[in-house]
């Protein structure tokens, strides 16, 4: 598992605590193919309320156009290779009572559509990249969630997921952050299912994805076997 410690340089080891760590104080842990999960529950972070942050460079520096002459200006203009990336942040979500659904600011579906207070929900769209999304998954009662697949979708701008840097920071209510990185990339798709929340009424674990989908949530939904069905929406 790839850890980042929040011990200083010079500075003394810190006194053990008992606790699972053998006393080293944590602060975050990045998900890898080679160590995909980690679980809330034994970090302490399954309690309360997740929060899941994206961040990018919506504008990311262009390449220099020097020598590349008119032709070259006008392939990019065509291809929208100098515009900027939007991202969208959202996620898929199914209850153990059998209710499932969407989270996006596609459809204005910023919550799930379950009674009282949502246990998913997004607070808003960012179209600059410049402060990221937040989508929240409340985990104060684990039995009455399955699964969210965190997902990162396209929605403006030729898909370049080098380009746009993706980070994704899900931040528990106590315990060391979770850090997915968009460090694998497919520009022919333009959806990301970025990494999976899942309980079994005891257990709450979060498992990296980072797998790239060519198509919108419809082909998502069919490669993670959602089963609902679709209709076109828009912003």
């Amino acid at each position: 598992m790839a850890i980042e410690y929040s011990k200083k340089r010079n500075e003394p080891d810190p006194a053990p605590s008992g606790g699972a760590g053998g006393g080293v104080s944590l602060s975050k842990v990045t998900l890898t193919k080679a160590a995909p999960k980690v679980s809330l529950t034994k970090s302490g972070g399954a309690g309360g309320t997740v929060k899941v942050h994206l961040a990018w460079d919506a504008r990311p520096a262009q390449a220099p156009s020097g020598g590349g002459g008119f032709l070259a200006k006008l392939k990019q203009a065509a291809t929208g290779a100098s515009g900027g990336i939007d991202l969208d942040l959202g996620a898929l979500y199914e209850f153990t009572d059998g209710s499932k659904g969407v989270v996006q600011a596609l459809g204005n579906a910023f919550r799930d559509r379950g009674p009282g207070e949502p246990l998913v929900w997004l607070d808003g769209d960012d179209r600059t990249g410049g402060g990221g999304e937040n989508l929240y998954v409340d985990l104060r009662d684990p039995a009455r969630l399955k699964r969210v697949l965190v997902f990162a979708f396209i929605y403006e701008g030729v898909p370049n997921w080098a380009a746009a840097d993706g980070v994704v920071t899900l931040k528990p209510a106590s315990g060391p952050e979770i850090e997915v990185r968009l460090d694998e990339h497919d520009d022919r798709s333009p959806m990301c299912a970025i990494a999976q929340i899942v309980s079994d009424g005891r257990e709450v674990s979060v498992q990296r994805e980072v797998r790239y989908v060519q198509g919108g949530q419809q082909a998502l939904d069919e490669a993670y076997g959602w089963g609902m069905r679709w209709q076109t929406g828009r912003k």
